[in-house]
């Protein structure tokens, strides 16, 4: 399970205090799926990182007693000066994986051919975004964390490839999902909670949160 205990998070923007999370209390248990209901500006990207211990709260505990995943579309892990074979090879060894087979996976799923061996920081974009989708789905972990619903790649074979074997991952994976939109959640999650002034009001579900949210949202 992830667990948060009294976390606390907030920012100086220069102007004011801009509070994240306000002594929040909650936990994620194996295969209940949960999706975050929050308006953009919100501090979703924070609260995705801090679940994947990218970034640490202010107060407060956060327990993890299971894999969890690196956001998807983070690329924190590669190094834009290697190869998109090195780069696999060091994050497989990174996760104690085989480093023939997550290079093998990778170059297979992204079908970019000859561009596998170039420097990343080369790659367009859309390469990018392929390759880093490409290394979370070759590692295998426990919960896996969405920042926005999918990566959105041009290629429409990827995309039917990538999809495919996300779904069939994630009949067997947790996932915890965070977006501004109710229908994103909607594909993965059965229970909801809403991130509203600092705090998250957890919904049995997503039909119960959408409630709050287009309320909050309107008021």
């Amino acid at each position: 399970m992830l667990e948060f205990e009294n976390v606390s998070k907030s920012f100086w923007t220069g102007r004011q205090r801009k509070v994240i999370l306000d002594r929040a209390t909650f936990r994620v248990e194996l295969g209940n799926s949960l999706g975050i209901l929050a308006p953009n500006g919100t501090g979703k990207t924070t609260i995705i990182n801090m679940m994947a211990g990218l970034e640490k709260p202010d107060e407060g505990t956060i327990t993890r007693a299971c894999r969890v995943s690196f956001p998807l579309g983070f690329m924190g892990g590669v190094v834009s000066k290697h190869t998109a074979t090195e780069n696999a090879r060091y994050i497989a060894r990174l996760y104690g994986l085989d480093p023939d087979y997550v290079e093998a996976f990778s170059r297979w799923l992204c079908g970019i051919d000859e561009y596998f061996d170039m420097p990343v920081g080369t790659f367009s974009s859309g390469m990018r975004a392929r390759f880093s989708f490409s290394l979370l789905l070759a590692l295998e972990f426990d919960i896996y964390l969405i920042d926005e619903g999918m990566p959105a790649t041009t290629d429409a074979e990827f995309n039917r490839k990538a999809g495919t074997i996300l779904r069939d991952r994630l009949q067997n994976a947790t996932v915890i999902v965070v977006s501004h939109q109710a229908q994103t959640l909607e594909k993965f999650c059965r229970s909801a909670a809403v991130l509203r002034d600092g705090r998250l009001h957890m919904f049995d579900t997503l039909e119960e949160a959408k409630q709050l949210y287009d309320y909050s949202h309107q008021g």
